[in-house]
């Protein structure tokens, strides 16, 4: 089926014929076959008992920076971890440009992930401490801020810090007391917010590696509490106690759960600041070619990949996949963190997960491990201490860009290298994952398994299973969810073994966000490896309407209601759900391939076409009016 909406059909109920006087009690009987009809698979008359299955997805953010981190502090930031909890729980607070804010919905759970070199350092700085002001800079860069030009600071220190170049005398070592007071102070807020079952804070940082302004950032989550989390300060990027070298980080990761018995995971992050090193497919960035220890190392410790943020959309680049024609969307490509290199198109196959998951099919076959086995999650990488991700309620990348009538007209980032302006911050995303309960046990568990989707910032609800035998009955049952893992796998799966003269079948289905759009489409992206190159494709499997794919294949629009001179559009086009049961139609068991489901809401608002109506100016130049929210789901792989 091509085109299938979920239909509403009612799980039949049984009769129970029973024979007992009025206060009898009724005893089990010795069988559940005995009283449930045989067409009925559950394991009690309940549906849902003697389950472990999650039924709906927890929400959450794994990056974001309080002014604990030294540029979201210098950016001007004054909101701590106690503010970036309570607003993430739902509270309304006054961000530090003195505008109350909300979020429209609570979160399910955060990583408070402030970066990992001079943790502590900015509340130093801004409170003028007498250590820091003794130095010649650091006395500059207090006077600096306290003049309001800690935006200028902000960059300064990033340009410095990501050239390697940062004073040394200023620069608080993890050995240090400041250093171990600033962490302790995060460790300490997580676990007083932590609260199972309604709320979990973890435990985490954000290790800041950038080589020459290239970043390789990772965000450390701790499975752990304050016990076996505060033992150990994080690992910094400055020798000798740290590295930039992710081969090191793992090392340091190993070594914890050694030393502990805890456990940790790391999430790459968006990789299109990288200028191509993020994703090497022979050698990484020093020349020192991937071997065995590289690939098992990054596959036990890497199992997610921060696809959409702040910064930039990561899931793919118009070059490298040019007949996708949802390929550019929020794309950052003017350079490196620091634009300090400009980018090449040479570099994109490196930074963007499509290609990533096409390459680790690749490496798998030479190096007989996949490093790029990764599930996919979309998180803020905001720098205020306010986790939003919607585009109606967005409060910019740093305290610097919250809302105002001028942020969208001035440069984010400029030298003769490239500009990023102000208008192409990105409203994004968000972490979706399928855990059993509200717990940072079964939430980080369900991140070990890849069981993760992002978001763009809709909290779209999306199911995605692969196996070797769904059917539309399977679909239908208004409970697909039990039938997919009886069936077959869920996201961040894997199927191997293809019974012979069998394609595998995929179910997936979504439904809108309550408060959000109506959905587009449901696509799958399949990757494959022929021994010899690597390929993609992109299936329309579901859609909203009567349309249908053209000559070319492609399918039409689903149209647009947005009206920009309002800021407003109309759920009068679009599906409330959406779903199907998909077998590929170009398998081949013997090629390695991947597949994961991207979603598409209709045509809505985005946040500069919101800040244009509420202040009442014009939308920027180049700025799009309209957005299409998406989500891109784990992939399910395929091994021969």
């Amino acid at each position: 089926m091509s085109n299938t909406h979920i239909s509403s059909l009612l799980i039949g109920l049984v009769a129970l014929l029973l024979a007992a006087t009025a206060n009898a009690q009724i005893p089990p009987p010795e069988e559940v076959g005995a009283v449930l009809s045989k067409s009925y698979t559950g394991k009690s008359y309940s549906p849902y008992a003697e389950r472990q299955t999650p039924l709906a997805p927890l929400w959450g953010d794994t990056h974001l920076h309080t002014d604990i981190s030294m540029d979201a502090g210098a950016f001007g930031n004054r909101l701590g971890l106690d503010e970036a909890y309570r607003f993430a729980r739902g509270d309304q607070v006054t961000s530090t440009t003195g505008i109350p804010v909300r979020l429209s919905r609570p979160l399910d759970w955060l990583v408070i992930a402030d970066h990992s070199d001079n943790m502590g350092f900015f509340p130093d700085l801004n409170a003028g401490a007498a250590h820091i002001l003794a130095d010649p800079k650091g006395r500059e860069w207090y006077q600096r801020i306290q003049a309001g030009d800690g935006v200028s600071v902000a960059l300064e220190l990033i340009g410095l810090f990501s050239q390697g170049k940062f004073p040394s005398d200023l620069m608080y070592a993890p050995d240090s007391a400041p250093y171990k007071s600033a962490w302790a102070k995060t460790v300490e807020a997580a676990e007083r917010y932590n609260d199972p079952g309604k709320f979990t804070a973890f435990i985490g940082y954000e290790w800041t590696s950038l080589v020459e302004g290239n970043n390789m950032h990772r965000v450390v989550v701790y499975r752990d509490g304050g016990d076996k989390g505060g033992q150990v300060v994080p690992f910094t990027t400055i020798e000798p106690l740290g590295s930039i070298n992710p081969r090191d980080l793992w090392k340091w990761l190993a070594d914890y759960e050694a030393k502990t018995g805890g456990d940790v995971l790391a999430i790459a992050h968006n990789g299109n600041l990288a200028n191509g090193i993020m994703f090497p497919l022979r050698e990484q960035y020093d020349g020192r070619k991937l071997d065995r220890q590289y690939v098992q190392s990054r596959a036990l410790w890497e199992p997610l990949y921060e696809v959409t943020q702040i910064k930039g959309d990561g899931e793919t680049h118009p070059f490298l996949s040019p007949d996708d024609e949802f390929a550019d969307y929020e794309t950052w490509d003017i350079g490196n963190l620091d634009v300090s290199e400009a980018k090449t198109n040479d570099m994109l196959a490196g930074e963007y997960a499509r290609e990533a998951l096409k390459r680790g099919l690749a490496i798998e076959q030479r190096l007989g491990t996949n490093p790029y086995k990764f599930g996919m999650i979309g998180s803020t990488d905001s720098h205020t201490s306010l986790a939003t991700a919607e585009e109606d309620n967005f409060f910019g990348k740093h305290s610097g860009a919250e809302p105002s009538p001028e942020r969208m007209s001035h440069p984010f980032m400029s030298n003769e290298n490239g500009t990023i302006m102000g208008w192409q911050q990105v409203a994004s995303g968000l972490a979706a994952v399928w855990a059993a309960e509200n717990s940072r046990e079964a939430i980080f568990d369900a991140m070990a398994r890849k069981e993760t989707y992002a978001t763009t910032g809709s909290r779209m609800i999306v199911r995605f299973f692969g196996g070797w035998d769904f059917n539309d009955a399977d679909l239908n049952s208004r409970q697909p969810v039990f039938a997919g893992y009886a069936k077959g796998v869920p996201m961040g799966g894997d199927l191997t073994a293809a019974p012979a003269s069998t394609a595998p079948s995929f179910m997936a289905y979504a439904v809108r966000d309550p408060i959000g759009a109506n959905l587009d489409r449901i696509q799958i992206v399949k990757g494959w490896y022929d021994g010899k190159e690597l390929h993609e494709k992109v299936y329309d499997v579901a859609w909203s309407g009567e349309r249908q794919p053209g000559a070319d294949g492609k399918l039409p629009p689903v149209g647009d209601t947005v009206d920009a001179s309002t800021a407003s559009w109309t759920n009068t086009i679009g599906a409330a759900e959406l779903g199907t049961v998909w077998t590929d139609p170009d398998f081949d068991p013997k090629q390695r391939s991947f597949y994961y489901v991207r979603v598409l809401e209709i045509p809505t608002p985005r946040w500069s076409t919101y800040d244009a109506f509420r202040f009442g100016v014009e939308i920027p130049e180049g700025a799009p009016v309209s957005t299409q929210e998406r989500a891109y789901t784990s992939p399910i792989w395929y091994t021969p």
